[in-house]
């Protein structure tokens, strides 16, 4: 699934391409909002927060959310479409660029005016202009218990992490995934975190160990039975969760994280 800092990205590409011109055509291809008609109606910003992608046109906010294999491609207008087109979920175009939605996870269409309160179950953005690391203290420390790798995921904790980058902010920090997030040291764990997000919120592929080399990139996080960059030991693989529906892809070593 695309984190916080992908999304980031696909906004603010979306948003040169977009901000400030006016809609020629739409196309929302999802039946409760297939209706919607936004053309005429001005584009005033393309943003994301954590891993949702809000297009703000006239009164209304166009809202997405990749989930596990959408993504959004700008072309320039009249240019050849990538295939399949049938799997395209939304389109926006103006005179220059048409903004295209594949496999897109969530599609809704709401008033401006709803926008802080359809959000609202969502925690400080790592990204975020308004981010608050006191809040995401607080929130994460409200439920003690939860194992720090499902605490540190949940969006309404801090939003942008996914799977990836907690586990990676596990490794770098020593926590034990398993280990309940109230026995964590949160404040530097949170710092540590926003970090590792802005440091690739502008790059095209993810690293935490430094090295953009293909298959270096990365601590743990799908290295299952390989040997710790750190010091040799099997990395270990789990699936941890608050039940037994949702569960997260983990990964750790045994010996730097005890």
């Amino acid at each position: 699934m695309p984190e916080g800092d992908t999304v980031f990205r696909a906004a603010r590409r979306l948003d040169d391409a977009l901000a400030g011109r006016t809609v020629l055509r739409s196309d929302i291809r999802v039946p409760a909002f297939a209706t919607v008609d936004l053309a005429g109606e001005t584009i005033h910003s393309v943003a994301s927060r954590g891993k949702h992608l809000l297009m703000r046109i006239g009164g209304v906010v166009l809202h997405t959310h990749l989930k596990m294999e959408g993504e959004w491609r700008v072309l320039r207008t009249g240019q050849r479409w990538p295939s399949p087109a049938h799997r395209a979920r939304a389109i926006v175009e103006t005179a220059d660029a048409t903004a295209i939605g594949f496999d897109l996870g969530l599609v809704e269409v709401f008033p401006a005016a709803e926008e802080a309160d359809r959000l609202g179950h969502l925690g400080p953005d790592l990204l975020g202009p308004d981010w608050d690391a006191a809040e995401a203290t607080r929130r994460l420390a409200a439920e003690p218990g939860v194992p720090a790798v499902v605490a540190l995921a949940d969006q309404r904790n801090l939003a942008g992490l996914g799977n990836v980058l907690v586990n990676e902010v596990c490794f770098l920090r020593g926590i034990r995934p398993e280990r309940p997030i109230g026995e964590v040291d949160l404040v530097p764990a949170i710092d540590l975190a926003r970090r590792v997000i802005h440091a690739n919120r502008d790059r095209s592929e993810r690293t935490t160990t430094g090295d953009t080399r293909p298959g270096r990139r990365l601590w743990v996080y799908g290295r299952a039975g390989e040997p710790c960059r750190r010091c040799g030991t099997r990395i270990a693989y789990g699936r941890f969760g608050r039940n037994d529906v949702e569960l997260r892809e983990t990964y750790w070593c045994p010996h730097c994280q005890p």
